[in-house]
């Protein structure tokens, strides 16, 4: 099977997006090594869902959970099949805006790493409509599979009967983000406090360091809102 290469597979998600106005990841980064990350986000759009990522062929492979993974083996979740997202996405965390595709707010609801159950191509068995996987991340562990239903882009995910299964186990129980512990209502009031690909730190200024060097001499100095005293030595 021909792989296109991971810049044509990003066509799609690219196409949706306005990059001058959300700071979500435009996928433009140099291609890695491949790797086997899946990260779970909780993202509170339109709807509520919960947007399951699977790094494969050099791109998060995606799909849309609405009702989110469980580790109860009883519960088939639907799945929707969505466009590939680039690498970057991974660890995206914060706020898209109103009006942009998704928009809403975004937490990293669980992370960590995925191997195919069998050895499989992921890209292959994801074009043949059906992957099964292990899990080992800080919420999600065990083997889940995800299978999917007719031609279209819909599909069941579900867990395993295995030492990980959990009768009952709902992801709304455990609502925290595990990159920044903060929950989506907090990511929404401040979503500039979290991490941002587009975030830079400006070189430092000799005014800045000749303030620094200042510091040693004083007595007192502000910071924000607080004064520090500085005690000789």
């Amino acid at each position: 099977m021909h792989m296109p290469r991971s810049t044509d597979r990003l066509d799609r998600y690219r196409a949706k997006r306005d990059f001058t106005v959300t700071a979500e990841p435009s996928g433009t980064e140099a291609p890695q090594p491949a790797g086997n990350r899946f990260v779970v986000q909780r993202h509170r759009a339109s709807h509520l869902h919960y947007d399951l990522r699977l790094e494969g062929g050099g791109v998060l492979i995606s799909w849309a959970v609405p009702k989110g993974p469980t580790l109860d083996p009883a519960v088939k979740r639907m799945a929707v099949h969505v466009e590939d997202h680039p690498l970057g996405y991974f660890d995206f965390e914060g706020a898209i805006p109103k009006g942009e595709y998704g928009g809403g707010d975004v937490i990293v609801w669980d992370w960590g790493t995925w191997t195919a159950a069998h050895g499989e191509d992921p890209v292959q068995a994801v074009e043949d409509g059906e992957l099964h996987f292990d899990v080992e991340g800080e919420k999600l562990a065990g083997r889940f599979a995800l299978v999917r239903r007719g031609a279209g882009e819909q599909w069941l995910l579900l867990h395993k009967h295995d030492e990980f299964a959990i009768p009952g186990w709902d992801p709304e129980d455990h609502p925290r983000s595990v990159k920044s512990g903060r929950t989506n209502d907090e990511v929404r009031e401040a979503p500039t406090a979290s991490w941002s690909h587009r975030t830079s730190w400006p070189a430092v200024t000799a005014d800045e360091l000749q303030a620094l060097d200042d510091i040693r001499v004083s007595d007192a100095w502000q910071i924000g809102e607080h004064t520090l005293k500085n005690s000789p030595t």
